[in-house]
C-alpha cells in the first residue's frame, strides 16, 4: 500500500452504455477513450502524468498533482464538448456517446493489487452516480453534463480564473449512504432539483387579518422600588435603597 497520494481525479461514464448490443459496445469504448485521450492531451497531460482505471463503460484518471487543476477544467469544459459534437455529427441515433464527468480532488492510496482506496475517490464516484448529474445529462441537448466537487469549486471556479465562468456553475447536494455531498454542476439545474428554501408564503387568515395596532404606551407614573441588601454589593453597602440603582460598569 502506497503512502496517501494527492490527486486529481477525472472520472467519465457514459449514458445508458448497457442498452447496447456488443458491437455499439465495443464502438462506444473507442469512442470514450479517444475523447477523454484528446481532451487530457489538450490539457497538457501526457500519459507520464495519469493512471487509468477501466470500468467497462467509464474510466476513472488519477491525474498528478503537478497538471494544474484550471487548465484541466478549462479542458473539461471546450474540449469535451467539441470532441462529442465531431464523433456524433455522423453516428447513427444508436452510436451516439453522452458523457456524464467528474472534476475532484484528494488522497488515494494504491494498494499492491493496483486497487485504488481513498474516502476523497469514493466521495467522487458517488457524485458520478447521483441522481442529479444523471437527470441533467437526460434533459440537455449536448450530450455532456459536468460536476466538480466542493474543493475543486473553492479552489478554482469561485476565482473566475481564464475560461472557468464561475456563474454557469450551480450548487447541488447528492445524496449518499454516508450522507449528502455537496457538488456544483455545470449549466443549468435539471427540473425538480433540489435548490435552497425560501421563506413561506403567509397563510390565507393571516393574510385577510388586519393587523392590530400597537396598544398605546402606559403613561409614566413615579415609582417607588425598595431593595433589601445585606453585606457589600460591587463596593455598594445598604440596608434600603428608594429607587434605581446600577452596578458594574456602564459598556
Amino acid at each position: 500500500m502506497s503512502d496517501p497520494l494527492h490527486r486529481t481525479f477525472l472520472l467519465v461514464d457514459t449514458e445508458r452504455f448497457s442498452d447496447r448490443d456488443d458491437v455499439q459496445q465495443a464502438y462506444l469504448r473507442r469512442m470514450l477513450y479517444g475523447v477523454v485521450d484528446r481532451t487530457l492531451l489538450a490539457a497538457g497531460v501526457d500519459q507520464t502524468l495519469r493512471l487509468r482505471a477501466d470500468r467497462g463503460d467509464a474510466i476513472m484518471e488519477l491525474i498528478d498533482s503537478s497538471v494544474p487543476v484550471n487548465t484541466l477544467l478549462r479542458a473539461l469544459l471546450t474540449e469535451v464538448p467539441a470532441q462529442l459534437r465531431s464523433v456524433n455529427r455522423l453516428a447513427a441515433s444508436s452510436a451516439q456517446i453522452r458523457l456524464r464527468a467528474v472534476l475532484a480532488t484528494g488522497y488515494v492510496m494504491i494498494d499492491e493489487y493496483d486497487g485504488w482506496v481513498g474516502s476523497d475517490l469514493n466521495q467522487a464516484c458517488r457524485l458520478l452516480d447521483g441522481d442529479t448529474l444523471r437527470a441533467a445529462l437526460r434533459e440537455r441537448h449536448d450530450d455532456y453534463a459536468l460536476c466538480v466537487s466542493q474543493a475543486v469549486y473553492s479552489g478554482i471556479v469561485r476565482h473566475e480564473h481564464p475560461g472557468v465562468p464561475s456563474a454557469e456553475f450551480r450548487e447541488i447536494t447528492v445524496s449518499s449512504k454516508n450522507g449528502p455531498l455537496t457538488a456544483w454542476l455545470h449549466g443549468p439545474l435539471p427540473h425538480g432539483a433540489a435548490t435552497a428554501p425560501t421563506s413561506a408564503a403567509p397563510s390565507a387568515a393571516s393574510a385577510s387579518s388586519p393587523t392590530p395596532a400597537p396598544a398605546p404606551a402606559p403613561e409614566s407614573v413615579p415609582t417607588t422600588t425598595e431593595v433589601h441588601f445585606g453585606g457589600t454589593n460591587n463596593g455598594v453597602q445598604a440596608g434600603v435603597v428608594h429607587g434605581g440603582i446600577t452596578f458594574g460598569e456602564r459598556r
